[in-house]
């Protein structure tokens, strides 16, 4: 007989308790049996309502992850081994699981974290420290590809990014966290082939917003108005609200307005992204070649092209 029975066998919640045993029971046998017949979602469903009456059971989150992984549902798989390494702080082998589980979704820092927790309570784990190694490798490369993006330093960003493929060859979603790093360091570095093979190539593994408006900038710096417009509006079909999308399609529009009519950066030697001052510079270059004795004086032609271009 239960404790609480023996000192008071008509205690309520013991006895509520005691009922609840064999139902659950029951239903963690109806979850393996539709498990053995790869029914998931339905052995998820039974094993959630055992949860709900034992939900410090670390063995059955563990169980519930494996069905999530074998549904194709990795988000909550993970969610399930964090709460069950929680429940068991010495659980090497669940920490070993969710760094597989979070490398494979791409989420490569957390995947470090992860396994070093394992290795604090295994230095040896037979499992844990190889994998580790080639975590830190790939995590390194990533966190050096993302610092030297916002930092501008367009080559390292490049250099490290191409690491993690040189590295990485069999995970899709750290393959595409490099990708998406190098579309954007391409693009920003105006390599502009570059830029637009990558991007494709990032865009046909997930439909981002700021790929699009990535490899947008790419085809503009090429001239390509009707495709940077088309990649600005599929990034607004992904999100409309995107702030970006909005202003590179507005952008790429008047740009091509203005290519509709005479070329000016052409005549000046320019690119289309010149900044006012090195538009004036080049202003300035080209009147001393063709009028070297008043150049400074021909505020027409100086007018004229200011106006043309902005």
């Amino acid at each position: 007989m239960v404790p609480h029975l023996k000192v008071d066998p008509y205690n309520v919640e013991a006895n509520e308790s005691i009922q609840k045993i064999d139902p659950v029971k029951e239903r963690k046998r109806t979850a393996e049996y539709y498990y053995g017949h790869n029914d998931y979602p339905t052995a998820i469903h039974y094993i959630t309502e055992v949860l709900e009456v034992s939900p410090w059971a670390a063995d059955l989150y563990e169980f519930r992850s494996e069905l999530h992984m074998l549904n194709g549902d990795e988000l909550s798989a993970i969610t399930d081994i964090k709460s069950a390494t929680k429940l068991q702080s010495d659980n090497t082998d669940g920490f070993f699981k969710l760094a597989q589980l979070l490398y494979k979704v791409g989420h490569a820092t957390e995947a470090l974290k992860s396994i070093r927790e394992c290795l604090k309570l295994d230095p040896e784990h037979k499992d844990c420290f190889p994998f580790y190694k080639k975590i830190k490798k790939i995590e390194k490369f990533l966190v050096e590809a993302e610092t030297a993006l916002e930092n501008k330093n367009y080559q390292d960003c490049i250099d490290s990014a191409n690491k993690v493929l040189k590295n990485e060859k069999d995970t899709p979603n750290i393959i595409y966290e490099a990708n998406r790093i190098l579309c954007s360091c391409y693009s920003s570095d105006e390599q502009t082939t570059e830029a637009i093979s990558i991007c494709t190539e990032a865009l046909a593994f997930n439909d981002d917003p700021n790929i699009y408006c990535d490899r947008a900038e790419a085809y503009l710096q090429s001239e390509m108005y009707d495709d940077a417009i088309r990649d600005y509006k599929s990034a607004l079909e992904v999100d409309s609200h995107f702030e970006r999308a909005k202003e590179g399609l507005n952008k790429a529009e008047n740009r091509q307005k203005q290519a509709e009519r005479r070329d000016y950066y052409k005549i000046l030697g320019v690119k289309r992204s010149a900044t006012k001052k090195e538009i004036t510079k080049a202003y300035r270059k080209m009147a001393q070649k063709w009028h070297p004795d008043n150049y400074q004086n021909d505020e027409k032609m100086k007018k004229n092209c200011r106006e043309k271009i902005y």
